[in-house]
């Protein structure tokens, strides 16, 4: 058995509001894996004063789509940190790939560093109602950035996240119809699809994901 064989690469997607980044900290935590968040690195990347950063800023507080070219970049700066771990068990991506050419994009990558085998992509599927419903209810901590009231309080203060406000659900839910669907179309098609009941409690959500990685 090769080292690779033991490593997992667990894609997720799923509606806003299904709970991906919930179930990442579970299974992060469970399997002792890395984490990419393209949210996180896209955060992080707009405090760099340079041009990219500056424009990073200026898309993203317009609420639009960044260019495919620029998300695949700081994926490969990840992967590269990840490739280089003197102990590596594998990485979680949350809420990537975003559209069908991403999805193939990342395809070429997990193969360029031998992790083409290795990969599972979990769907967490939830109704437009459900969704909206959560994110119109959901709070986060300001304190320890956890989201309300999906997790336990931890007396932080609590806010209303911007992309939580009716207009951009609506929006955000037309972005994953028109493009993030058919990702989902594009890994149920190649057979490697684990689809979850995403309207059911953390723990059940969780559980039924272990149960289907086994």
């Amino acid at each position: 058995m090769s080292k690779t064989d033991n490593q997992q690469i667990i894609i997720i997607l799923g509606p806003p509001g299904a709970g991906k980044g919930t179930q990442s900290d579970l299974l992060q935590e469970k399997f002792e894996l890395g984490y990419i968040g393209t949210g996180e690195l896209l955060r992080a990347r707009k405090e760099i004063p340079d041009y990219t950063g500056k424009k990073l800023i200026e898309i993203m507080d317009a609420g639009k789509i960044l260019p495919t070219p620029v998300v695949l970049k700081m994926w490969m700066d990840r992967f590269e940190e990840l490739k280089g771990e003197s102990v590596f068990k594998g990485f979680i991506l949350d809420g990537s790939p975003r559209t069908v050419l991403e999805a193939e994009m990342i395809e070429q990558a997990l193969g360029w560093y031998d992790w083409e085998t290795n990969k599972r992509v979990i769907f967490i599927n939830l109704s437009e109602q459900d969704s909206i419903d959560r994110l119109t209810k959901r709070r986060t901590c300001k304190k320890c950035g956890r989201i309300i009231p999906y997790i336990d309080e931890c007396g932080g203060e609590l806010f209303v996240r911007a992309d939580d406000e009716p207009a951009d659900i609506k929006e955000r839910l037309r972005w994953y119809k028109e493009d993030v669907l058919p990702v989902v179309d594009y890994y149920r098609q190649k057979g490697i699809l684990i689809e979850i009941d995403g309207d059911q409690p953390i723990e059940k959500v969780y559980n039924d994901i272990l149960d289907k990685l086994k």
